[in-house]
């Protein structure tokens, strides 16, 4: 497994709330969601997690990443892997390169142990896009793609794909199809009730499996409760 070169850091880095505030009520927000998702297939363990949401700008980036942290958490090995080979943000999160990646290994240029990352955060693993391709639906839909995830699969107790927007381009669809489940970021105020639903259609179309909707962005007061809980 590569190391994290401590040369890489970006100034695009953002900040993972739920890694270095996890006591915050945002992260524990991430932990109602965690556990939501184990809730919802009671039949079948959820392991491959496909994030999306219905445009772009609404959260889904940073929603796989910090998902991605608190499942690591809980003590799963977690793998997160930038999907979106379109635009690929998860490297400036986690403060890393992008020259090897997802896109190297669907295409037989490199090993998938090869070119995972470590991350600052313990049991999570970080598979970043890779160059960009002229043509991500295609390789996404690949029998590499399967491949793929079932050797992550073999690795890691739990993959988290961050994919492009839904309503955008059909690169969500592909990967919601191949995993276990799918969640739809939408964002308040911002998202339009028939981009919704329009988009929750389009998963459903897919014989996705929609395991729920996290609304982001919602602006709350502060109450009892998170003071319950603790301010940080």
């Amino acid at each position: 497994m590569a190391r994290k070169d401590k040369n890489s850091l970006d100034p695009k880095r953002r900040s993972l709330i739920t890694h270095l505030r996890p006591k915050s009520p945002i992260a524990e927000q991430y932990r109602t969601i965690r556990t939501n998702i184990q809730f919802s297939s009671l039949d079948q363990e959820v392991r491959t997690i496909v994030i999306t949401s219905t445009g772009p700008g609404e959260g889904k980036s940073t929603t796989a990443a910090n998902l991605a942290v608190v499942l690591a958490q809980q003590g799963k090995n977690v793998l997160l892997v930038d999907a979106d080979l379109r635009k690929p943000t998860a490297h400036y999160t986690f403060g890393q390169v992008n020259t090897f990646g997802l896109t190297n290994v669907l295409t037989k240029q490199s090993e998938l142990k090869a070119v995972v990352l470590e991350t600052d955060v313990a049991n999570l693993s970080l598979l970043t896009s890779g160059p960009i391709p002229p043509n991500p639906a295609e390789l996404l839909a690949s029998a590499s793609m399967d491949e793929l995830i079932q050797e992550a699969l073999q690795h890691f107790d739990t993959v988290v794909f961050d994919t492009p927007p839904v309503m955008a381009v059909t690169d969500a669809q592909v990967l919601a199809n191949k995993a276990d489940g799918a969640v739809l970021v939408v964002a308040s105020g911002k998202t339009e009730k028939e981009g919704a639903v329009k988009a929750k259609e389009l998963l459903v179309s897919a014989k996705a499996k929609l395991l729920g909707v996290v609304l982001n962005r919602k602006e709350t007061k502060q109450s009892d409760y998170y003071y319950y809980y603790g301010k940080k």
